[in-house]
């Protein structure tokens, strides 16, 4: 039996396009699409009767039908890190960081729409996981990433048998160098960033973080932020579980120092970010100086009273080393969210609220400094 796929619909402009021919972003405006999507609030949600893997939210998901494509993904653990604070360890999914959840997806995706081949962009972690998911979907994969991508990732890449292209430059460079391969025929565009069925992968933290404290949520959710693939999924279940009951929580968006167009635009009121350098940081995972889903995450997180915080990088490393001594070593960028609001922090950010932050990136993946 075929099922429908729902399709893709611009939000800047309403266009609308079928996900079996639609072209990987909106032909008029050129901008990333979001999915015509929404769950319904009555159906059944019953994870602990579903598989082991984030397909146990199948009901809040977007793609009908059975699914294929699996490495028991999801299920990560919540530990405290305090009295107020717990932190989801999302770098134990099976390629090491939070990027599984949106990866899954798209391989399931491309699986069904059936590609002569997969391309994707990728600092590293989305690229890790997009070529672990097409391997298990026998889908041919082939992944740009910058010239500076750490070589454990790269490795990581090429074990799985994706093809690696570096390219001179930062992540902009990189994801501009995809895109004449992403618009030939037979090809499927992996975009964690374009193509929104990543984003309803990555929501399902939020569904985990309800399913594990009992039918409710924090009072805060803490992201770290580059291009918003995690919070912008984040943003998605609170809305979905809004529906069902669940009281929302403050979306905390955080950026590195360095490169924090968001932070900057949100503190001057405006709808969009301008770009910015691409200066270097130790948070290279969320360094990204334009990101296309700027006007998006600017609303979501007002539109739950949140707010943007900043962390330079040596509060990154003090983090990080604060992190490796209670037992828990994740890379540079996984640790700027304990870096913004945890006891090093100079201030109080979550004014005594409760909270849950993300540590999306397993240390093994980068080095220690």
């Amino acid at each position: 039996m075929t099922h429908a796929l729902p399709g893709y619909v611009c939000p800047e402009d309403a266009t609308r396009a079928e996900a079996r021919t639609a072209p990987w972003c909106c032909p008029l405006c050129g901008g990333p699409w979001d999915l015509d999507f929404t769950p319904d609030p009555s159906a059944p949600l019953e994870p602990a009767a579903g598989p082991p893997s984030l397909w146990r939210f199948g009901s809040a998901l977007p793609l009908p039908g059975a699914f294929s494509v699996t490495l028991s993904e999801g299920n990560t653990p919540l530990v405290p890190l305090g009295e107020r604070i717990h932190a989801k360890l999302d770098f134990l999914m099976p390629t090491l960081s939070f990027k599984d959840r949106g990866a899954v997806m798209l391989a399931e995706l491309a699986r069904r729409l059936a590609p002569e081949r997969v391309v994707a962009d990728s600092s590293g972690n989305a690229g890790t996981a997009v070529a672990a998911y097409c391997a298990r979907a026998g889908l041919k994969c082939e992944v740009f990433v910058p010239e500076g991508t750490p070589e454990k990732k790269t490795e990581q890449m090429r074990a799985h048998g994706a093809a690696v292209r570096f390219v001179p430059g930062g992540r902009e460079a990189t994801a501009l160098a995809a895109r004449p391969a992403a618009d030939l025929p037979g090809v499927f565009y992996a975009s964690h960033v374009f193509n929104p069925y990543f984003l309803h992968g990555t929501k399902t933290y939020v569904y985990e973080v309800w399913e594990e404290l009992g039918g409710r949520l924090p009072e805060a959710l803490v992201v770290p932020v580059g291009n918003g693939t995690l919070l912008l999924g984040a943003a998605l279940a609170v809305s979905e579980l809004a529906r069902r009951g669940v009281k929302p929580p403050a979306l905390i968006a955080v950026q590195a120092e360095a490169v924090s167009p968001l932070a900057k635009a949100f503190a001057a009121g405006a709808e969009d970010a301008a770009p910015v350098e691409q200066l270097p940081t130790l948070a290279d995972g969320i360094a990204i100086p334009a990101p296309p889903r700027a006007r998006q995450i600017l609303a979501a997180v007002r539109a739950s009273a949140g707010t943007f915080l900043t962390v330079p990088d040596d509060a990154l490393r003090a983090a990080r080393r604060d992190l490796a001594q209670r037992g828990l070593f994740v890379e540079p960028t996984a640790a700027a969210c304990w870096a913004a609001v945890g006891p090093l922090s100079p201030t109080d950010p979550l004014q005594g609220r409760t909270a849950v932050l993300p540590l999306c990136g397993a240390g093994l993946k980068a080095g220690w400094t």
